[in-house]
């Protein structure tokens, strides 16, 4: 068990005023967007499952509660601490573009002229690739799971949610009613996923808060899943209907895409990580920590990247020692924002599937590159529109919870449908909408992350999980969704409670930026080089963050759903006994709760 660095921490000075409190067990807890999910994961941990089989009744149930973010029709990673041999395992559980989707075939379905760089809209039926959540739910189960609950067990809160009906969330109702539009327009399928109301336009609409949602679909749909397994998707009734929508819309996925992707199975992978001994944590004397995340096709290196950075800026002496008052500074924004447009740039060049294109990770998060990297960094002003590097020149709308289990084990896991209901197509009879994760490829011949046949896209979902450094020991599991938010979460809500010293609750709550919130070009620029500020930034850091040449703007209301909202489970040690602190973004309509 690591150091007792939580929860005694007792700086002298004004701490970020969260309107939470911490939630703590010694068992075990549970932390999502919907406390119904959050109940489900509860449920078959008293049943006997594992963090891991929580993890998945969790996944199910938003994508009952909270569609407009999540389902089976998105993909997932996640990443697994196992308390026995406190090692970290990560799974891929992304789908890939058809055999059939060709860059050619693509681009001329698009009517994008040869010369111009295109893209896939987000509503396009081309957007929709095969689903990889469904069989990313069963593997996570049968690798990770304690083998005392059956698949059929962990979805069974969902279906019973699904078929009786729960009375929708505040937020959720908001989504929804912004969703309507796309959900009527995408597919003939629409009023499984909308309420009967005779009064409304097509005799139905979004539900609003407090109202019973029924969704009989998508219970028929996990409980094929749960009796069959992947052949309960990836072939029979659900596949039929999913390809049959896709290619009445245009669309070219098949049959045997599907039947591929299952046979395939989610992809075990190993976790990347990058040890952070910087400032706040060179001050014990355990090592400091270690980050940890999905490599590509993630965007986790993100992440590493920026926290890397930041490291080799301490060291050069570029960035002088931090303290708990200097939080959400000029100096601190600064660094944090200049240090991820440079993570981003090399991301949206080289980030891509690594099965099919190679991928410099490990050149990418190394020392010496990193170093190099941050001599782009101006104390005194943004950097222009920073180009990816040469690393090889050196010696390559999202659901986030989190669960932990009395054995000590916790589980990281991100669930999505991409864009709000992704595609908002549904498969007639599903309940489910299927994602549109195929934006993100580059439609630019000879860009790494180019269209393929059976490819996987840059992927903006990732969960992050932190371990000590001087014994390997469980730190936490966190995240924070919100499409290209979410490596800016890392970095942001580590250096909240690493340097400035907030607790779980405070380091999520506590304003944040987001940079460059558009797609990126085809230069691996982002097309959106807005710093986007969080309402309770002080406004004279605005203005300086401003005279330094950035773009700011600040964000409040509905605006600050751009932060993203987060998660975290954080591990400590007290008289012997192992303690689980527990933490839910005020952003959402979610809660953390002790088993």
């Amino acid at each position: 068990m690591g150091p007792n660095v939580y929860p005694h921490h007792e700086p002298q000075f004004t701490r970020f005023p969260s309107r939470r409190s911490v939630v703590h067990s010694t068992q075990g807890i549970v932390s999502s967007t919907q406390p119904l999910a959050t109940a489900a994961g509860l449920d078959i941990l008293r049943k006997g499952g594992n963090a891991a089989d929580a993890a998945v009744a969790v996944a199910a149930a938003i994508n009952v509660t909270e569609p407009s973010s999540t389902g089976i029709g998105g993909d997932l990673f996640c990443l697994f601490y196992d308390a026995k041999t406190k090692k970290v395992h990560a799974m891929n559980g992304s789908g890939r573009s058809g055999q059939n989707a060709t860059l050619e075939r693509i681009r001329k379905d698009l009517n994008i002229p040869d010369g111009e760089t295109g893209h896939i809209p987000m509503n396009s039926v081309h957007a929709a690739i095969v689903p990889g959540a469904a069989a990313g739910w069963v593997d996570c189960v049968e690798r990770f799971g304690s083998g005392k609950v059956t698949l059929e067990e962990v979805l069974a809160p969902a279906i019973t949610l699904a078929d009786n009906g729960f009375p929708v969330s505040e937020l959720v109702a908001t989504f929804w009613a912004h969703g309507e539009a796309s959900i009527k327009n995408a597919s003939p399928n629409f009023a499984e996923m909308l309420k009967k109301d005779p009064s409304a336009k097509d005799g139905c609409r979004a539900p609003k808060a407090g109202e019973i949602m029924k969704n009989p679909a998508i219970a028929n749909t996990f409980k094929l899943l749960g009796k069959h397994g992947k052949k309960g998707f990836y072939e029979g009734e659900v596949a039929e209907q999913l390809v049959k929508v896709v290619s009445d819309l245009g669309g070219h996925l098949t049959l045997d895409d599907l039947k591929h992707h299952a046979e395939l199975g989610s992809e075990p992978v190993d976790a990347i990580s990058l040890k952070y001994t910087g400032q706040g944590v060179g001050e014990r004397t355990d090592g400091g920590i270690e980050l940890w995340e999905h490599p590509p096709n993630g965007q986790g290196i993100v992440a590493l990247m920026a926290l890397g950075i930041i490291q080799e800026l301490e060291k050069q002496g570029k960035v002088s020692n931090w303290t708990p008052k200097d939080h959400n500074s000029t100096q601190h924004l600064h660094a944090v924002i200049e240090a991820l447009r440079i993570a981003f740039a090399d991301a949206h060049w080289f980030v891509t599937d690594p099965n099919v294109t190679k991928v410099p990770t490990a050149e990418l998060i190394s020392t010496p590159y990193l170093a190099e990297r941050a001599k782009l960094f101006d104390l005194a002003k943004a950097v222009s529109a920073p180009m990816h590097g040469s690393p090889a020149h050196l010696q390559s709308d999202t659901v986030y919870f989190c669960c932990s289990d009395p054995e000590g084990n916790a589980i990281s896991f991100i669930n999505s449908n991409y864009g709000g209901f992704g595609t908002a197509i549904i498969p007639k009879g599903c309940g489910f909408t299927l994602q549109n994760r195929g934006a993100n490829f580059n439609l630019s011949r000879g860009h790494p992350n180019q269209l393929e046949p059976r490819k996987r896209p840059y992927h903006t979902i990732i969960p992050g999980l932190i371990t000590n450094v001087k014994d390997q020991s469980l730190h936490s599991v966190y995240g924070v969704m919100g499409g290209f938010m979410q490596p800016q979460g890392h970095v942001q809500v580590l250096l909240n409670q690493e340097v400035f010293k907030l607790n779980p609750q405070e380091a999520l709550d506590a304003p944040r930026i987001c940079i460059g919130a558009g797609m990126p070009s085809a230069d691996g620029t982002m097309t959106d080089a807005t710093i986007y500020l969080e309402e309770g930034i002080n406004p004279q850091v605005v203005e300086e963050l401003r005279s330094m040449g950035h773009n700011v703007q600040q964000l409040d209301g509905y605006g600050r759903a751009m932060f993203g909202r987060g998660q975290i489970i954080r591990q400590h040690e007290d008289d012997g006994i192992m303690v689980w602190s527990g933490a839910s973004d005020m952003r959402g309509d979610g809660a953390a709760v002790p088993l």
